[in-house]
């Protein structure tokens, strides 16, 4: 709509104190419902308007990160619309600040949300800013399917701070100007500038994300300077806002952007709504350059709630011409109605064309959840603790699973460079059935075989997959974190809560420790944790923000989104990896009595437990295999083969009962390093022992890569079998016994106690015995026999 003539409106006197948030609301979990906001606002002290004139009534209602919640409560969200806009039918703007589509639930996102678009076309939605969620699908996506698609959305898609790539050129639409109780209502739309972190980089690559604050100055000095088009009142919608309470009050807290959209925000701005943060919070901003306030508004998500701010506009005369100025004004967060929805439709028109669209769309997503996506060979489930499903304290075999497939899906640099998956055990709402559960699938399909519905149910909260980097040093605070606290030091109603880990992460712990000390050793790849290392992290969005008390989320560096859904992510895992199988072993054991370190003959005895994992079809295991295996670190594979030749491959194995066992050894004499092992059967469960193992009694290699003797530099490292300098032969003859020969038996042989049986003789500075190059080993049973093939140089050859 072309506006001319519109000289630029006085500045509001409304008088205001700045106050701390009105109404705050928690940052919500995917998994949890928002807590009902109540605005406490008082409205702000009428003014008396600057000339005679109409007075206009605005009802400005808004929403954000709608994120395509098509399910049994979209007619009452559509309700809860409706009814506010009976209010003042005439008054009414309805206007969205971002991400309506993406990381949508199940109903939509199998149409590629558009029943979304339709509900919100049927509400009559005017303009929606575009959120970061709108380009998940690329932008061509965005211009081309929603915006001018064979089926479009009829509402205005507004990003003023999105540009072609290099200029400062207009991507989009920047305002909308829409006509309400005879005012012209100026909306400008606007993008966190983060969005070009938080989707897939090749979908955007023809357009840049500017300053948001910025680009609602700029064109609000547009809409205001007489020239071209006018607005009486000017909507900032901002898909960006307060990351948490602390931001609000003096609205100076740890967000540098929504201390700008409070305090830089032009003055021609009379009110502004924001988004993508899922927070619910009313507040009182300051107008700059005067005493005034202005109405800032978050709604919360998912439709739970919605926004109103309600404006009293005075028309009034300056110089001739006609001024607007906002004399009144208030706030609230609308939860959303619990009026039956059949009432709903009878009195409302647009719900009930809302409640058309959502019957269709639900019928459709149960005939496309009936298609089969994947199979199993066995049941791969939560854990179970007497017979019932979803034991959080409890590792479990979907729980690993759905972490190795976040490690497998974030992988790929440009998806997050992940190394590492975890998972919430809270974020598991059904299991993967050999079996199929008729509650969830009613296709008849053969045993074996996982639906699209059954798949979406292991998942169905749609979290965005984001990776984060944490220390080694964080990443044991993570797994300590298992042992729950609020923010506030309290033990919450579940005091334990075990993450899923992938398989290439192993850990013991401690039980009983105090706070702060429970976790005894982490190896990542098999190798141990490295404090100062940076380790890439794979998760859901919900934990990635400190969800579930996993606070040291919340200090990841280079934290991305993925532009992935989960449950899109988990579906193509399942196509890709069928048909999947269960994985008993343990990502982790509880360890009791262990020592730090251990000497040479030192006689150990500590308490294994929690080896058993209690999902369905679990084996219970039976033995424990302890063994320890030498460092190869700087030894040549010749001292290599030597060091575990001279040790003992297993030092026992234990029984194992009711998941647990006692296990006692001594020692060996001999130490290089290493490390110290057990092996649970039948499970295959490797549990490392973290002890600190010293090196003793084995001599390092020389430059070489040879045996070295452990003289002094200059002196002899050759065999003793190698002829002495000015004589064709040997220095000694040949020995016979039982490492073969002929010569000298070894006098120990036959004797069970002595070191010649089931060890090596050790001769010679280094205490090696003097081999050719040409030993094989050969280890069973602790006991190591080395065949040598020796060579003696003869005369003339």
């Amino acid at each position: 709509m072309k506006l001319e003539n519109k000289v630029p409106k006085a500045a509001s006197p409304v008088k205001a104190t700045l106050a701390a948030a009105l109404s705050i609301g928690l940052l919500a979990a995917p998994s949890a419902a928002l807590p009902a906001v109540a605005n406490t606002s008082e409205p702000a002290p009428e003014v008396s308007p600057p000339a005679a004139g109409d007075t206009h009534e605005l009802n400005l209602l808004g929403i954000n990160d709608f994120h395509g919640r098509i399910d049994a409560n979209t007619v009452k969200f559509a309700g809860t619309v409706e009814q506010l806009r009976a209010e003042n039918p005439e008054g009414t703007l309805f206007t969205s600040a971002g991400d309506n589509i993406g990381a949508s639930l199940f109903a939509s996102a199998v149409q590629d949300d558009q029943p979304t678009i339709d509900v919100l076309d049927a509400l009559d939605l005017t303009t929606s800013a575009v959120g970061n969620h709108e380009f998940d699908k690329g932008f061509d996506d965005l211009t081309g399917r929603v915006i001018s698609g064979k089926d479009p959305a009829g509402f205005a898609h507004l990003g003023a701070n999105v540009y072609e790539k290099g200029t400062e050129t207009p991507a989009l639409d920047e305002y909308e100007l829409a006509e309400v109780d005879g005012l012209t209502v100026g909306i400008i739309g606007v993008v966190t500038e983060d969005t070009r972190t938080l989707v897939s980089p090749g979908g955007i690559s023809t357009i840049d994300f500017g300053d948001p604050v910025e680009a609602v100055n700029r064109v609000a000095v547009e809409l205001s300077d007489g020239e071209g088009d006018e607005a009486d009142i000017i909507l900032a919608s901002y898909h960006e806002g307060a990351s948490a309470s602390a931001d609000l009050g003096t609205a100076t807290g740890a967000s540098a952007v929504f201390n700008r959209i409070v305090n830089e925000t032009s003055p021609e701005v009379d009110a502004i709504f924001n988004g993508h943060t899922h927070l619910g919070y009313t507040f009182d901003a300051p107008v700059p350059g005067s005493d005034d306030t202005r109405p800032v508004v978050q709604t919360g998500q998912y439709g739970e709630n919605v926004g109103q701010i309600k404006l009293t506009v005075a028309e009034g005369e300056e110089g001739g011409e006609p001024t607007y100025d906002v004399t009144d004004y208030s706030m609230d967060i609308v939860e959303r109605t619990a009026a039956d929805d059949a009432a709903l439709t009878e009195a409302y028109p647009r719900v009930a064309e809302v409640k058309e669209i959502v019957d269709a769309a639900l019928a459709e997503a149960k005939d496309v959840g009936a298609q089969p996506v994947g199979s199993v060979t066995a049941d791969i489930t939560t854990a179970f603790t007497d017979g019932k499903r979803d034991d959080r304290a409890s590792e479990s075999t979907l729980g690993n699973l759905v972490a190795d497939s976040l490690a497998d899906t974030l992988s790929a640099e440009e998806l997050g460079g992940a190394e590492i998956g975890v998972v919430n055990p809270g974020g598991l709402r059904s299991e993967l059935y050999y079996v199929d559960d008729p509650a969830l699938d009613e296709d008849g399909s053969t045993d074996g075989e996982v639906s699209y519905g059954e798949a979406n149910a292991v998942l169905p909260f749609v979290n965005n997959l984001w990776t984060t980097t944490l220390t080694g040093a964080q990443f044991k605070t993570l797994l300590e974190q298992q042992w729950q606290l609020t923010a506030d030091g309290e033990v919450p109603s579940r005091p334990y809560l075990q993450l899923g880990l992938s398989d290439n992460v192993s850990y013991t712990y401690d039980a009983d420790a105090e706070q702060g000390g429970h976790i005894t050793g982490v190896w990542i790849d098999g190798e141990q944790l490295d404090p100062e290392r940076e380790y890439r992290i794979g998760t859901f969005s919900f934990l990635a923000q400190g969800g579930d008390n996993f606070h040291v989320f919340a200090d990841g560096a280079d934290t991305r989104d993925s532009g992935l859904v989960d449950r899109d992510a988990w579906t193509s895992y399942l196509e890709k990896n069928s048909p999947l199988s269960p994985s008993f072993d343990r990502r982790s054991a509880a360890l009791t009595g262990v020592p730090a370190t251990v000497e040479p003959g030192q006689e150990v005895e500590f308490q294994v437990s929690k080896l058993d994992l209690t999902s369905l079809g679990s084996p219970e295991n039976k033995t424990l295999t302890l063994r320890y295996e030498p460092a190869e670190s700087g030894a040549s594979a010749f001292s290599r083969a030597v060091s575990a030749a001279a040790l003992p491959a297993d030092l026992g194995t234990f029984a194992v009962a009711d998941g647990g066992a006692t296990v006692s050894f001594t020692v060996p004499a001999e130490l290089r390093g290493g490390a110290f092992t057990l092996t649970a059967a039948p499970s295959g469960t490797v549990v490392r022992l973290p002890i600190e193992v010293p090196t003793a009694g084995i001599p390092s290699d020389d430059d070489s890569g040879q045996p070295g003797t452990g003289e002094e530099p200059g002196a002899s490292d050759q065999p003793t079998d190698q002829p002495q300098p000015g004589t064709d032969e040997p220095s000694a003859e040949p020995t016979t016994g039982p490492l073969g020969g002929g010569g000298n038996p070894d006098p120990n042989a036959g004797d069970p106690s002595a070191p010649g049986d089931g060890t090596l003789p050790l001769t010679g500075a280094g205490g090696l015995l003097p081999l050719g190059i040409g030993a094989l080993v050969l280890l069973g049973g602790g006991t190591a026999v080395v065949l040598a093939a020796r060579r003696r140089k003869q005369a003339g050859r």
